[in-house]
């Protein structure tokens, strides 16, 4: 009964109405596929906290960035981010500033000039967890610092390594991997959907303790946490087991009021 009614939601809300309530709506606005990647783990990045605000900040970033996200990164033009504010720049989204774009911006350069597609940083690792924390290693040496220059690291881009769920990482790619639209793009091709593992934040962990796929003991939403619901998900749909991301959340705001 619960993967009946996991299935009706997830149809219920994968429509094209979802989309302009959901960070999802910038990636979907270009038609370059490196201006969609670009938007889809900045989007991704600042998708915390309230949704209204959350495309509020999201219109200021690309604002920002003007009309290719792609252009903006390759042709050094955020350069321009912290010489008119100083220090960190403004706030983009509470605890992301102008100098986290910046520093995404030059990580982001240093991606696509050292592979000749982003979307192979991650399909030639083991498994996803792995190609995360290579894109974070990547991220962080094109961002090098000090004398002699090391890399540096972002708090905004989650460490697998120390057992975080990277919630807004794996949103990114549940947007790029996914096949089935019409919310999410499927653009990576060479990725399995199978091989997805949930985004999972607070909302997500508390429907999922409420139904019963994640142990009420498990109280922490971490790596575990993600692998222990993914594999449940699994049993529902082994071929797309993150397709029920969509059903969760619709079941929460369902009852958000219950």
């Amino acid at each position: 009964m619960l993967k009946e009614r996991l299935d009706e939601l997830y149809l219920r809300v994968n429509r094209p109405e979802f989309i302009p309530l959901d960070p999802v709506q910038f990636p979907h606005r270009y038609k370059d596929k490196k201006d969609r990647e670009i938007a889809a783990f900045l989007a991704a990045t600042i998708a915390w906290g309230r949704r209204d605000m959350i495309l509020k900040s999201a219109e200021r970033m690309f604002a920002l960035m003007g009309p290719s996200p792609y252009n903006f990164v390759m042709e050094g033009n955020y350069r321009n981010l912290i010489s008119r504010a100083g220090g960190r720049g403004k706030s983009i989204h509470r605890t992301f500033f102008e100098g986290d774009l910046l520093y995404f911006c030059r990580g982001l350069r240093a991606c696509y000039n050292g592979y000749d597609k982003l979307e192979t940083i991650f399909s030639s690792a083991s498994d996803l967890w792995e190609g995360i924390g290579h894109f974070r290693e990547l991220m962080a040496h094109g961002n090098k610092a000090g004398s002699p220059a090391r890399p540096v690291y972002s708090k905004h881009i989650a460490n697998p390594g120390a057992g975080s769920a990277c919630k807004r990482l794996y949103l990114a790619l549940r947007w790029l991997v996914r096949r089935e639209g019409p919310v999410d793009l499927g653009l990576w091709k060479s990725i399995s959907p199978s091989s997805l593992f949930i985004p999972m934040d607070v909302h997500v962990g508390r429907t999922a303790r409420h139904l019963g796929l994640l142990g009420k003991d498990r109280k922490a939403n971490d790596k575990k946490a993600v692998i222990s619901l993914t594999e449940i998900l699994r049993e529902f749909c082994p071929e797309d087991p993150v397709k029920y991301d969509l059903a969760l959340f619709g079941w929460a705001f369902q009852n958000k009021d219950s």
